[in-house]
């Protein structure tokens, strides 16, 4: 039985955790690139998310998707897609229906990856439209991972400049770590029991 819902005071109790994995950068689509895809097609459920330059202003630029999170237990790949583009075997990838990819808040996302390479998503679980099967109201990711997971996550590198020349390791470990953290979540979720909020509260 999970809870419904968690505080910031509960959730600066729990233990921080992070991805304890291996952590790749891919900037350039050659024998390292290949080797993640491959990674990635040999996992039945793998971490999503992506990250963009944000904006602080009114009027000022809207950026494009900048980085690309997928995640297996033990390693994460983190595509810049802002140099690399959308490369036909990554949207192969996240088009594969036997391939589960998990993530938050997924459609915008999705729809800032679609803006850079066309393509037809399939496999994917948004984890803010299932939860309340397990009675959880909560839907950042924060919350969830402490309902879910009973962990703390930080959160204070996601208005940081995701175009950067180099990113830093903070950067990293944060972009590694939202990705993972949902496919924890949805595996956690799968192997217990549901207690659906009921409807009108949902």
């Amino acid at each position: 039985m999970f809870k419904e819902s968690i505080g910031p005071d509960e959730i600066q109790m729990l233990e921080y955790a992070s991805f304890p994995g291996k952590i790749y950068v891919i900037d350039s689509v050659g024998a390292e690139f290949n080797r993640a895809i491959a990674y990635l097609r040999s996992q039945k459920i793998i971490g999503f998310d992506t990250e963009t330059r944000p904006t602080f202003s009114p009027g000022q630029q809207r950026y494009g998707v900048a980085l690309l999170q997928l995640s297996g237990p033990e390693k994460a790949f983190l595509f810049r897609v802002n140099s690399i583009g959308m490369h036909r075997r990554l949207c192969n990838l996240l088009a594969n229906p036997k391939i589960i990819k998990v993530g938050a808040a997924i459609h915008d996302d999705i729809r800032g990856l679609q803006k850079k390479r066309d393509f037809v998503p399939a496999g994917f679980v948004d984890l803010q439209k299932i939860v309340w099967e397990w009675g959880i109201r909560d839907k950042s990711v924060k919350k969830m991972a402490a309902i879910i997971l009973g962990i703390r996550i930080s959160k204070t590198q996601q208005l940081s400049n995701w175009e950067a020349d180099v990113l830093t390791e903070p950067q990293c470990k944060y972009a590694a770590t939202d990705a993972w953290v949902c496919r924890e979540m949805y595996i956690r979720l799968m192997r217990s029991e549901k207690n659906p909020l009921k409807e009108e509260t949902v």
